[in-house]
Parts: C-alpha cells; sequence; structure tokens
C-alpha cells in the first residue's frame, strides 16, 4: 500500500549513490538534488563520505534514520540492506532499481518474493524492483532523462515499463504536456498498477489533484480492482487514458521477457477499459495527443470546425474524423456567406473553412469569433495554422492564447511549424498550452475519446428476461455445444429475436415446414459445429424440387442428425459473440457478420453487463460504422434494435455463467428489424 512516507519523504537514502552520472546511482542522486528535495538527503558508499556534496556513510549502522529507501545496488545485496532498514532505521517506502529479480528467473522470484514481503510485515511499502523510480511535488527519484517539468495540473503517470515512461516524456514534452506524479513500478512486486490507481482514487481532491491519469500497463493482475478505481475516478471528475500493451502472441513474448508479465487476452482488455470509460490508445504518440486534447475543455458533441489557411493538413484531417465517427458539417446559407465574406478572394467556407495562405491574424480572429459564438451546431474547432512566410507567428499565437481561453467551445491548435518557429512556440507551450504537431494523430484522439463511453453502472438490464425460464434450461442441459431447440428456447427467454424455424427429419416434414413459412428457404445441417466447412447450408432455395435435392445431399453428410429449415431473410449480416475469460468474465464482440468476422475481423468488445451506452459506444468504434449506418446509397440497419439485443444477450450470460462460448452468426439486419438466424452455444461447467 502506498503510504505518505513513499510520496512525501522527510529524508531520503540513495543507497549505492554515486559521483558517476552514468550509473543509476549517481543519476538518481543528481535528480533528487536538482528537483530541490527539501527534506534530508542521505548517501550510502563504501567508498566515500562526500558524494555530489551530499553526505555520505560507509556503513548502515552509521545512517540516521531515513523515510525512504532508493537502492540502486546489486540485487544480491538488496535482501540484507533491506533488512536493516526496515529493522533498524525504521525505513517505511522503498524504491529497488535494481534488475535480477523474478524478471531473470526463479531465483530472482523467489529472493524478490522474501524482500516484499519483509518490506509488507513491517508496514511498508515498495516500489519495483526493475523499475527507474518515482516522481512526485517532493522529489524526483528517477535515474533517467529527460526529467518533465513539475505541475500539479499536470498528468498522473504510471508505466510497468522505466524504458517506455521516459519515452512518453519525450513524446510529451515537444507538445507542452506537463506531469504530476510518475510511478513506474516494474516487477511490481508488492505495488502494481492497480495499487497506483487504488491511491490516485483514495486520495483525489478535486482542488489539488490532477485530473488525468496516464497508464502503460503490460499484465492486468486485478481486472476488478482496475475497473473499481479507475471508474471511481472518471466519476470524480477524471479523464484516463492507457496503453495496454503485449495483447499480440508475440507482444505477449516481449511483455513476458520484460518484466516477467502475462498478456491479458485483447478482447478483454479492450471490454474492460470501455466499461471503466478508459480511452485506450496503441501507442505513445497516441497517448501524449489524447492527454493533450484532456487539458482543453470538453467536446460535448461530434460537430466540428476545422480552420486552415492550408488545403492538404484540412483535408487528411477531415478524413481522420469522419472515419472515426465524428462530423464536418458542410457550411451554408448565411453562415457561409458571413464566413466567406471575411476572407480574401480564393477562400472557401464550406468546412472546411479555408482562409488559404494568404489569410491574415485579423481574419483568424474574426473567424474564430463567429464560430464560437454564432453557430451553435459546431461543438468544437482545430485551427491549422503553420508558417509561411507571411505571417508573424508570434502575433498568430498570442492570438490562439487568447481564444483558447474565451471560447465557450474547445479549440484544438494545430502548430505544425515545430521548427521554423520554435522559439514563437516555445512562448506559446510556456503559457501553459499544449499543440498538436499532426493532424491525423490529433483526429484519432478525438475520435477515440468521442467513442469512449462514460464509466458504466453496474446494472443488468432485466425488461422481458426470464431468468428463471433460463437457469432452468441451463440446468437440464448437457456440456458441451448445444442443439437447436434449446439455443431457441434460451434466446426467446431473453426475448432475443430469432427466424421462424423447424427442425425436420422427413420429407413430410420438410415439406410440411415450406408449406408453412413459404419460400424462399434456408436448410442447414444439425449436428455438426462449423456447418458451412462440411457443406451443409444452403441459401435462397425458392422451389420444391430443390430443397428436395439439397435435403437428400445433407442427410448424406456424416455426424449430420437432422435438418434445420428456416425462413430466408434479407439484408445486412451482423455479428454478436461472447467468450467467458478467467478474471474478466464474460467479453461480448459485435461486428459484421458472416465471413466478414474472420476475413475482416472487425470486432468491438465490451464486459458483462453491458449498458444501452456500452453497446452504442461499440457499434460506432466499429471500421465497418459507414456500413451499418448506411453508405453511398445504401440503407442502414437499425442501431438501437442491434444494441438493444447485445445488451440482452450480455444480461442472458450474467445469470448463464456456464455458458462459455456464444455465437449469433449471422443476424440479418436491416432498419425495420434485427433477427438471429444462426447461432452456437457451448456450456461448460466447473468441476
Amino acid at each position: 500500500m502506498i503510504n505518505d512516507k513513499l510520496i512525501n519523504p522527510g529524508s531520503i537514502v540513495v543507497v549505492g549513490g554515486s559521483d558517476d552520472l552514468f550509473k543509476p546511482g549517481g543519476k538518481i542522486l543528481r535528480n533528487i538534488i536538482d528537483g530541490q528535495f527539501k527534506g534530508s538527503l542521505y548517501v550510502v558508499n563504501p567508498n566515500q563520505d562526500i558524494v555530489q556534496g551530499v553526505k555520505s556513510y560507509r556503513d548502515l549502522n552509521e545512517l540516521p534514520t531515513a523515510d525512504l529507501a532508493i537502492l540502486a545496488i546489486s540485487s544480491k545485496y538488496c535482501m540484507q540492506v533491506v533488512d536493516k532498514l526496515v529493522k533498524e532505521k525504521n525505513t517505511k517506502a522503498f524504491i529497488i532499481i535494481s534488475a535480477g529479480f523474478s524478471e531473470s528467473g526463479e531465483e530472482g522470484k523467489k529472493l524478490e518474493k522474501e524482500i516484499a514481503e519483509l518490506i509488507r510485515s513491517s508496514g511498508g511499502c515498495l516500489i519495483g524492483p526493475n523499475c527507474i523510480g518515482v516522481i512526485t511535488p517532493a522529489y524526483s527519484g528517477i535515474f533517467t532523462t529527460p526529467v518533465p517539468r513539475l505541475d500539479r495540473k499536470g498528468c498522473d503517470l504510471v508505466s510497468g515499463s522505466g524504458a517506455t515512461a521516459v519515452f512518453i516524456f519525450e513524446s510529451a514534452i515537444p507538445k507542452g504536456v506537463n506531469f504530476s506524479s510518475v510511478f513506474s513500478v516494474g516487477n511490481s512486486a508488492e505495488t502494481g498498477v492497480e495499487d497506483v490507481l487504488e491511491y490516485w482514487d483514495y486520495t483525489y481532491d478535486p482542488e489539488t489533484s490532477s485530473s488525468i491519469k496516464l497508464i502503460y500497463v503490460e499484465s492486468i493482475r486485478n481486472p476488478d480492482k482496475l475497473l473499481f478505481h479507475a471508474s471511481s475516478l472518471i466519476r470524480k471528475g477524471c479523464r484516463i487514458a492507457a496503453i495496454k500493451a503485449g495483447t499480440s502472441e508475440a507482444g505477449s513474448r516481449a511483455a513476458s521477457s520484460h518484466t516477467g508479465a502475462l498478456a491479458s487476452s485483447d478482447s478483454a482488455v479492450e471490454a474492460l477499459f470501455r466499461k471503466a470509460g478508459i480511452v485506450r490508445c496503441s501507442g505513445r504518440e497516441e497517448l501524449t495527443t489524447v492527454a493533450s486534447v484532456f487539458f482543453h475543455k470538453n467536446l460535448k458533441g461530434r460537430n466540428i470546425a476545422i480552420i486552415t489557411h492550408a488545403g492538404g493538413p484540412a483535408v487528411m484531417l477531415t478524413d481522420a474524423l469522419s472515419a472515426g465517427g465524428m462530423n464536418i458539417p458542410k457550411i451554408t446559407g448565411e453562415h457561409h456567406d458571413n464566413l466567406l465574406a471575411m476572407m480574401n478572394p480564393g477562400a472557401s467556407a464550406i468546412n472546411p473553412i479555408d482562409m488559404i495562405a494568404t489569410a491574415t491574424s485579423e481574419q483568424l480572429d474574426k473567424i474564430i469569433d463567429y464560430v464560437d459564438k454564432k453557430m451553435p451546431e459546431i461543438d468544437g474547432m482545430t485551427v491549422i495554422f503553420g508558417s509561411n512566410g507571411l505571417n508573424d507567428m508570434a502575433v498568430i499565437y498570442d492570438l490562439l492564447h487568447r481564444k483558447i481561453k474565451e471560447c465557450d467551445k474547445p479549440l484544438f491548435p494545430i502548430l505544425p511549424s515545430v521548427s521554423s518557429s520554435h522559439t514563437e512556440l516555445d512562448y506559446f507551450l510556456a503559457k501553459g498550452h499544449v499543440n498538436f504537431p499532426d493532424e491525423v494523430v490529433l483526429g484519432r484522439a478525438l475520435t477515440k475519446i468521442s467513442n469512449t463511453p462514460y464509466p458504466a453502472a453496474d446494472k443488468i438490464f432485466l425488461e422481458n428476461i426470464d431468468v428463471p425460464l433460463i437457469r432452468s434450461i441451463i440446468e437440464t442441459c448437457p456440456d458441451g455445444y448445444q442443439e437447436p431447440d434449446v439455443i431457441q428456447h434460451l434466446l426467446k427467454a431473453a426475448s432475443i429475436p430469432t427466424v421462424e424455424e423447424m427442425i425436420v427429419a422427413s420429407r413430410k416434414e420438410l415439406f410440411s415446414a415450406a408449406e408453412k413459412m413459404g419460400f424462399p428457404l434456408a436448410l442447414k445441417v444439425v449436428g455438426p459445429v462449423h456447418k458451412s466447412d462440411v457443406g451443409g447450408v444452403t441459401l435462397n432455395i425458392r422451389n420444391r424440387t430443390h430443397l428436395e435435392a439439397e435435403f437428400s445431399r445433407m442427410r448424406e453428410i456424416p455426424q449430420v442428425k437432422s435438418v434445420l429449415v428456416q425462413k430466408m431473410l434479407t439484408g445486412t449480416e451482423l455479428f454478436i459473440g461472447a467468450k467467458y475469460e478467467p478474471k474478466f468474465g464474460h467479453v461480448i464482440l459485435c461486428g459484421l457478420g458472416g465471413i466478414f468476422v474472420e476475413v475482416l475481423g472487425d470486432v468491438s468488445s465490451g464486459l458483462a453487463p453491458l449498458t444501452f451506452r456500452e453497446a452504442e459506444s461499440m457499434i460506432r468504434s466499429l471500421k465497418s460504422y459507414r456500413i451499418i449506418r448506411g453508405t453511398r446509397g445504401k440503407p442502414g440497419i437499425n442501431q438501437q434494435k442491434f444494441a438493444e439485443i447485445i445488451v440482452r444477450l450480455s444480461s442472458l450470460l450474467r445469470f448463464a455463467t456456464e455458458i462459455k462460448e456464444m455465437d449469433l452468426n449471422p443476424l440479418i439486419g436491416s432498419m425495420e428489424a434485427i433477427t438471429a438466424v444462426d447461432a452456437r452455444i457451448r456450456i461448460e461447467r466447473s468441476s
């Protein structure tokens, strides 16, 4: 458990402190000194009495009591040092920089466990081992560079990788992003990412604490704890962005070799973050760009005005925003004419609002004011303005400085001239602003934030869901893949629409079903799990002769028990699936159905139980969302009904934990209805 001695120590000892700034013990001491630590600072070095002007003790026995010990010595000496400090020096907080513990093998793992247990039993706190250290408002206890500028309203960062934390600094600092605290947890022997979130949650003060939290994690050890504290922080007013690495097979191997961590299922992680309200990022640039967005006023809608003096970047930004479900509404009528009148001949006010290269600061001023005050349909603005030799960039940046503060709507500055106008840009950043040097990265960040729902309420949707019936069906089912009639009963108990169907075993039953349903029909075999692989699916059967021929053929397929007759439906093929993940629970997937599930791999995920807001967010985050919404004159599907079925399925699974796999593939969707036409369910009970 993180304690005050770690956060705000009255005294620090660097064990292994050195004059050599190319050694961890030397650099970490230098950073503490340069950070103007106000408490007592000591060094333990058996060969020196003074290290970098700091009193050094050759013998631990001579050391005064110390609140915090930072160990930069060989792993084989760490146990005896910790033992002495715990038992004789009343040290309650430890940061172990040293490597050579669990990441190196069984012997190191055993040593790490013994040290952690000793510190834990004394009521102390341990960060590491195998980390770069900690930064708090009180001290800069890291051995790396750069050391970010500290600002109480900057970002809080926790990272499972020290090197990644440093590279995040390298990405953030040029953008103007500052930090309030940094925790590099390394092997997380006693304190992991979830524990840091817990500390942030329990100590959060809206007046003094940072409201922006950044996470880099390779192993989620306690999903429930992460979900609880992340959700709690966001409900208190925080905004959280995170990278979860190690989700691919190759990535998992890399994560394992780096910190001894095992990667969780990617879909489960995606679902967990969505439920918590965490914006998931794929890399450092995206993470720091999302953080930069967090420093601005909240974007409360999806309608963006792009103000630019360069056409190409505006087009790229438009593409990036549109691909993520944001809107760049066309400006027409009076607004168009008024804006056009403010600009030079050749400009365009359609949106993007292209002022062209000859635009002046006065024109930019008027356009920003007009969009902010006169156009309620616009939710936020981006301004693209780089140096082209025709403007004093200091004037432009001063204008943006004022407008960011004055405007009611968020204004995101895209200032690409990081080289030619670096002096003016540094001045702009020094005023507390951040910059977005790349318009496409900003566009993707805005869409990710917009598509991340608010933390879900832990409520289960129960409208027209027959829980006693669901339980009675489950309790009578054998383990394994279920028969069509069982699946039908379960789906109907959850009020999930299903296609009209009948199981037939004879020609008489076949023709009776055809007469009742009417053509066109679909035939599917009952027995084989993967029906298409054995030729067990025939669609669009339009006459009796074709029907009888396919029935006869299917009866000859090995392992076929009977044949399923279905009314043929037309529309967009959709998919909803579910899989039980240990520690996480049921992960729900959705996307386009049929062969597109495997071919495109375009699915989004959520963690049961799901709310309607979560389900809608899952749908909107699909790359194929434009197909679902309707595109190029083709109608879309009823998104509300699609979301409802997703929610109903998640509720079904909360009362049927024995279901370990479930596919509805495909569902046939239109604007009028969405209907499940094929499904499979696998039940597996715990022994």
